[in-house]
């Protein structure tokens, strides 16, 4: 062994480092190495020494990973998500040590308590929408669901895109457009109007298919219509277009199918609601930063829709320049609107009713500026009598 060799050609023969190290095509300070090694441990370092550190500073404790075993079973056994990012975030709520979202799913991996899914489609491959504010868009779709004694039911949802507010979860024998614009308006009567509605393209959300496209609006499209609600709908067999509704009827079956199954709409209902209260102010959702819908629905002003149609109403995203102004453009003028350089570079939302127009911390969700755009002038500097 080369190791014993190199330690007798100084210790035995006498040679000396430098020499036993052109000997033996080493590097001195490697023969200096294993000459210390012998001089502490004897003839013990004759053999190859493991080079594992004595320490690991980043290992976490035995209760941190019970902890994560355990918070992933008990929420699979929910039926609620329970990845890395989730345990995380329940660490954290808990006030427990809460390692890297690498290292909890090293641990899971290890526990056997992940599953590769290699054809999974990469999320990186779907092109990603998301309103840019609560009520500025509503997602509407219809899923089934069979009770324990194998009656088919139908549950009827409404959600907010922008939060994934949950605004209306209900179970029905069979969803009829009556039942449809019944449920949205109970909806409006709580949280406000929409400025646009979502849906595909089932017959009570739209009758533009109907009898070749020849039949009138139905009842929702009348009232929609009615509102000054825009309405919207997917592509025939582009159920992504509606993708937010759809993945929130996944996690609700996902739920519903870990609960005691039940004969009756009734409970099945009750059932829905306490899946709607852990939904909305309980679950953390990985698309809003691990933070609940019901604090991304409520931390901005809510959108509203447009009754007037002589009037402009529309949502536009900026980043606020290093001189602390956006621009907008109004009839074909361009406008610089000052909001401060202590707030450059910061992302905001513009909420323009015609002339009216605020800016909003989309972070923060605080008020930066609220004016009347003042047409005569190009420029709106900030010591006017708006804010």
């Amino acid at each position: 062994m080369k190791r014993r060799a190199i330690i007798l050609s100084v210790v035995l023969e006498g040679r000396s480092q430098a020499e036993t190290a052109r000997l033996y095509g080493v590097h001195r300070s490697t023969v200096s190495r294993l000459i210390d090694q012998y001089r502490t441990n004897g003839p013990a370092a004759f053999e190859q020494q493991s080079r594992r550190p004595k320490t690991s500073p980043s290992k976490i404790s035995e209760p941190t990973i019970n902890a994560i075993i355990d918070l992933r079973k008990t929420l699979s056994a929910q039926g609620l998500d329970a990845g890395p990012e989730t345990i995380r975030w329940h660490l954290q709520q808990q006030h427990l040590p809460a390692p890297s979202v690498a290292t909890i799913r090293r641990y899971l991996v290890a526990a056997g308590l992940v599953i590769a899914e290699p054809k999974k489609r990469p999320k990186s491959t779907y092109i990603r929408f998301q309103a840019a504010l609560p009520n500025e868009t509503w997602q509407t779709d219809m899923c089934h669901w069979r009770l324990y004694n194998g009656a088919d039911t139908e549950i009827l949802s409404w959600i907010d895109d922008h939060s994934r507010y949950a605004l209306s979860v209900t179970v029905h024998r069979r969803v009829n457009a009556p039942i449809v614009v019944e449920t949205f308006k109970q909806a409006c009567e709580i949280n406000g109007f929409p400025a646009s509605v979502l849906s595909d393209n089932g017959m009570y959300f739209t009758a533009r298919f109907a009898r070749g496209g020849k039949s009138g609006p139905n009842h929702l499209q009348t009232v929609l219509a009615d509102m000054g609600i825009e309405q919207k709908h997917s592509r025939p067999n582009h159920p992504t277009t509606c993708g937010k509704v759809e993945r929130f009827q996944q996690t609700l079956k996902k739920w519903l199918r870990a609960q005691p199954r039940v004969n009756r709409r009734i409970d099945l209902q009750q059932q829905i609601d306490d899946f709607v209260r852990v939904y909305n102010h309980q679950r953390p959702h990985r698309s809003l930063g691990r933070t609940t819908p019901a604090v991304a629905y409520n931390r901005l002003p809510k959108a509203q829709h447009n009754n007037d149609p002589r009037t402009e109403h529309r949502v536009r995203k900026d980043i606020i320049d290093q001189t602390g102004k956006i621009t907008i453009r109004h009839k074909g003028t361009l406008y610089k609107i000052g909001i401060g350089r202590a707030h450059k570079r910061r992302p905001v939302i513009a909420l323009i009713d015609d002339l009216h127009i605020r800016i909003i911390d989309t972070q923060t969700g605080e008020l930066l500026r609220d004016l009347t755009l003042d047409t005569t002038r190009t420029y709106q500097p900030q010591n006017t009598n708006n804010t």
